[in-house]
Formats: C-alpha cells, sequence, structure tokens
C-alpha cells in the first residue's frame, strides 16, 4: 500500500486534518465521521448566522481532508466564493440577509444560553442514557448474528454522537472568538493573556471522572491496606480487581474505573480505552491517593488585564468574559460526553469481533477489526467471505505505521484564504471575525526557529518543570507514563483527560492558545508549550527535558 496515490475527492483545495488526526482513521469509525461532523457543524453555524456553512471532510487513503463550505455557495461547489466581489454579490441575496439577521439575533439574544441549556436538560442526558444502555449490553454473550446488529447499532450510535459534538462547535466557538478579539483590540495583550482568563471555567478538562477519581483517592489514603496493595509490585490488572473487591475502597475505586473504562482516549475507534490500560489507571489512583489537584483559579490575571482595558470598555470586557467563561466548559464537555464515550464503546464491540474472527483464522490479530468496514465484519462473522487475513493486516498496518508526514499536506492547490471580514455588515463581520479567531488559535503553530536541543512554541502557564519526556505516538503508548513524566505529543484530545493526573508538564507539535492541549494545561495549571512543529521528531523518548511556560521554550538537557 505504500505506493498509494492522493487524489482530491472533489473539486477546490484540500487541506490535511493534522491536528487533530495525526494517523489514518480506522476505515469502520472513518466510513461515519464525513456524514456525520458537517451535519453537526451546519447546525450549529446556522444557529449563529455564520458566513460558513460547515467543514465538509473526506477521507483519502485513511487521512482526513477539510474543506470550508461557504453559506450559499453555489452547488457544487466547494469552499467560499473565490472574490471579495462574489462575496459582496451573494450577500445581496434574501437567504444572505436573513443569515445575517440571525447572526445579530445570536448576539442580542445570547445564542449560546439558549444552547448550554439545551445541552445540559436534554442532549447530554440523552447521550449519557444512550451510552449507558449500549454499555450494559454483554458483548460476549451475543451470537453472532446478535453482534453483526450490536456493530451497526454502534456505528449508528457513533454518527449520532459526532454529530452531536460538532452541533455546539459554534456554541464553544463564536462567545470565546469574540471574547479574545474584542480584548486583542482593546489591549496589547497576547492571546494566551487573554485566554488564560479562562483557567477555572471547565471542571471536565481538569481530567474526565475527575469527581470519581478524587472520590476514588480519599478513599485509597484512609486505608494502610489498600495503599499497600496499590504500590505493590502485582499487575495493575490485580490491583484494580482486588481494590475493586474491597468492603472499604471498593465502591469508590469500581466508580471510577466504571466512569473510564470504556471511554476512548483518542478520536478513533483504533484508539485505546482507558480501561485498556490498567498501568495508567492505577497511577491516577496513586495520585489522587497523594492529594495532587489542579491549581486553584488565579483572579490576579483577570484584574491585572482589566487594568489595560480602556475605561469605557471596562463593563463590556466584564460581561464578554463572564459569557466565555460560562461557556467554556463545553469545548470539552461536547466531546466527553459524546462521541469519546462512543467511540470506547465501538471499539469494545469491535474487540469482540475481532476476537471470534481471529479465532476462527479470519484475522491474523483482533485489533484489526477496527481496520475494517461493518460490512466487511459483517459478512466474516456470518461466513459469507470477505477481505482476507493478509488484506486486514495491511490495512492496520497502514494506519499504525503512517503519520501525516506520509500525506500531502493539500491535494489540488492551498487554499484560499477568506475575504476580509470588512466587506461584511457589522453582525455578519463579527461572528467571522469571532470564528477565525478561534481557528487561527486553535490550529496555529509557531514559526520560530528550533534546533537540536532548544524547540519554540507558545507558552501555555508561566513557570518551569523539569522532568523525563515521555513520547506520546498513540494511545498505546499511555501505559508507559509515570507520574511527573512530561508528555510529548504531536496533539491531544479531550480524552487524554485521563493521564492528567500524572503529568508534570505538556508539550506539543501542532496546536495554539485554543488547542486542547493548551486548555488543559491551563486548567491543571501545569507548564505548557504547545506548537512547536517538531518536539516529537526532536527530543528523545526518555530524554530529561526542561518546559519554560515562560520564555515558551523547552530545553532537552540530556537524553537516554
Amino acid at each position: 500500500m505504500d505506493d498509494v496515490e492522493f487524489t482530491a475527492p472533489g473539486k477546490g483545495p484540500w487541506e490535511l486534518e493534522a491536528t487533530h488526526f495525526s494517523r489514518p482513521m480506522a476505515r469502520f469509525g472513518g466510513t461515519a465521521y464525513p456524514e456525520a461532523m458537517p451535519k453537526g457543524f451546519g447546525q450549529g453555524m446556522a444557529r449563529y448566522g455564520a458566513m460558513l456553512d460547515h467543514l465538509q471532510p473526506a477521507i483519502v487513503n485513511g487521512f482526513c481532508y477539510i474543506q470550508p463550505v461557504a453559506y450559499l455557495a453555489p452547488k457544487g461547489a466547494m469552499g467560499p466564493p473565490p472574490t471579495p466581489v462574489l462575496w459582496l454579490l451573494t450577500r445581496l441575496h434574501p437567504k444572505m440577509r436573513a443569515r445575517i439577521a440571525t447572526a445579530a439575533r445570536a448576539f442580542e439574544e445570547k445564542q449560546w444560553r439558549q444552547d448550554l441549556e439545551v445541552w445540559d436538560t436534554t442532549d447530554k442526558p440523552g447521550a449519557i442514557e444512550a451510552h449507558q444502555a449500549i454499555q450494559m449490553i454483554d458483548v460476549g454473550a451475543l451470537t453472532d448474528d446478535g453482534l453483526v446488529e450490536h456493530l451497526a447499532q454502534c456505528h449508528q450510535h457513533l454518527t449520532k454522537m459526532i454529530e452531536l459534538h460538532h452541533k455546539y462547535t459554534s456554541t464553544s466557538t463564536v462567545v470565546t472568538g469574540d471574547f479574545l478579539v474584542q480584548t486583542l483590540g482593546w489591549t496589547d495583550a497576547t492571546p494566551g493573556e487573554v485566554c488564560s482568563l479562562l483557567q477555572g471555567s471547565s471542571p471536565i478538562s481538569n481530567g474526565f471522572a475527575a469527581e470519581e477519581l478524587i472520590k476514588a483517592g480519599e478513599a485509597l489514603a484512609t486505608s494502610d491496606s489498600a495503599m499497600t496493595r496499590l504500590r505493590s509490585a502485582d499487575p495493575a490488572t490485580e490491583k484494580i480487581e482486588s481494590l475493586s473487591g474491597d468492603p472499604d475502597v471498593g465502591p469508590a475505586v469500581r466508580a471510577y474505573v466504571d466512569a473510564v473504562r470504556f471511554r476512548s482516549v483518542g478520536y478513533d475507534v483504533g484508539d485505546a480505552t482507558a480501561g485498556e490500560m490498567p498501568d495508567l489507571l492505577v497511577g491516577a489512583l496513586l495520585t489522587a491517593a497523594d492529594g495532587t489537584t489542579p491549581r486553584p483559579e488565579d483572579t490576579s490575571r483577570v484584574d491585572a488585564l482589566r487594568a489595560k482595558v480602556p475605561a469605557e470598555h471596562v463593563a463590556e470586557f466584564d460581561a464578554l468574559l463572564a459569557e466565555a467563561r460560562l461557556v467554556n466548559r463545553l469545548r470539552d464537555e461536547r466531546g466527553v460526553y459524546s462521541d469519546g464515550w462512543a467511540t470506547g464503546l465501538a471499539r469494545r464491540a469491535l474487540l469482540e469481533a475481532g476476537r471470534r474472527l481471529h479465532d476462527r483464522g479470519l484475522l491474523l490479530d483482533a485489533q484489526h477489526a477496527a481496520d475494517l468496514r461493518i460490512d466487511e465484519l459483517a459478512s466474516l462473522l456470518r461466513g459469507d467471505g470477505g477481505p482476507t487475513p493478509t488484506e486486514a493486516a495491511e490495512h492496520h498496518a497502514w494506519r499504525t505505521t503512517k503519520t501525516i508526514a506520509d500525506a500531502p499536506p493539500f491535494l489540488t492547490a492551498m487554499p484560499a484564504p477568506p475575504p476580509p471580514a470588512e466587506i461584511l455588515p457589522p453582525a455578519g463581520r463579527r461572528t467571522m471575525r469571532a470564528i477565525g479567531a478561534v481557528l487561527s488559535n486553535l490550529f496555529a503553530v509557531s514559526e520560530e526557529d528550533n534546533t537540536e536541543t532548544v524547540l519554540r512554541g507558545m507558552s501555555v502557564n508561566e513557570g518551569t518543570y523539569e522532568g523525563t519526556a515521555r513520547l506520546v505516538d498513540d494511545a498505546a503508548d499511555f501505559g508507559r507514563i509515570q507520574q511527573g513524566d512530561v508528555l510529548v505529543t504531536r496533539n491531544t484530545s479531550p480524552y487524554f483527560n485521563v493521564v492528567l493526573p500524572l503529568l508534570g508538564a505538556i508539550v506539543t507539535d501542532r496546536g495554539g492558545q485554543l488547542s486542547h492541549a493548551a486548555i488543559v494545561a491551563r486548567e491543571y495549571g501545569i507548564p505548557g508549550v504547545v506548537g512547536t512543529r517538531d518536539a516529537t521528531t526532536t527530543i528523545p523518548d526518555g530524554a530529561r527535558i526542561r518546559v519554560d511556560g515562560t520564555t515558551g521554550e523547552v530545553h532537552v538537557l540530556s537524553v537516554p
């Protein structure tokens, strides 16, 4: 498969999605994403009257490529109108005027508050109920036909949850972006300084199931015998099983394990779940028992930045900050309670299918099931033929050995920048600038030069930390993380939160001040340097490094 060609999936330029997906997607999940993501994304953009209608993903040789689609784009044409003149002509359309009126109402009526209420009272509880119903199914007890039906159910559920995740992308984007744009316009602050004011407003970014973990840690800390078992040299699986059965600490430990074991730690069904990494869970329990907690919120930063705001805008600054902090939790909640959970449940079903097919000699490894489409799995389980074991193994090898470095960054051409926001009426302009600010601070990377011993990125949190670099290429590497390690990775997802209690600092190749890595570093109060471009190819695993949260530099002090 190494000689594959990369052909554009449609007209216009396509850009490699390198911030969320660092590898090819597993074929099972790759068939759900292109349908569900633009559907949910479009719903959100419509609520806020955005000129961007949706982002259209396409899977090319397993890699995800993205193309923006403008509202009222000509049928069959992707991306924004090619010139500002066409934008101006398009905006005269009655539907465009109605769209801009929607944008104005979104700010006047605080559409995000309505979205939060729907999320809290309907969508989030409904998603949890659906997850729990699937989680209660004993996949091992299903017949082959029953497992085929269950796989279809998981695929449909995953599709719905991806749509749900992106339904709230606009909600978690427009408010934050507007606050960022306005504050940068009023002050000489950097995006990092502005984003730091959101620290403490997203509890789930401290690690999903954070409440359950804290309670488990408190219970363990009161039992000498439990702590002795937790610190023993026994295998992690045995520790968890023993502690779960303990009459004193068992309920709290089980509550934590049950809350995380079917949560994916990546974006894809090819990524492991937390339950597949018992060493990680034991490490988190140990850290919780030692009483390590996130740093308390620092209100002095708000006061310092407010002092830079012109007096006539202070009240507006305070109001915008309050709204941004109100909505900020949605950024991670929408993933943790939607596709993050659904991805893990789908993986559980895939591993059961893989185990059966491996036992019958139809797969070389149970893990290869994720690299087959749902129709291929159904055919194999029913004995109707399908891909050979070698073909499935080749798909798996492609996904697990190739990275974004093996794919062209653009197909057809590099996309043109969006037209200037100034050509739009005020409401459309405000929305466009807000979305643009978030996107630029989500996908940004540093342009500073790097050397073999010093990497430069964007600083998240002041302070300096020295520790052992732990390179995480994919979820399977999480089991090697030890307490106090520095996570060095291409990018992170909200589902990386399970490792947060163990980390001393975070360093990434990709992502800006609004990337997930930056958010969790702020929430947990640990130094972070994001968007270095080259950290994973420069820093050896096990190296001693210093992460300087003040200068935005990462120094390689020694190599193993």
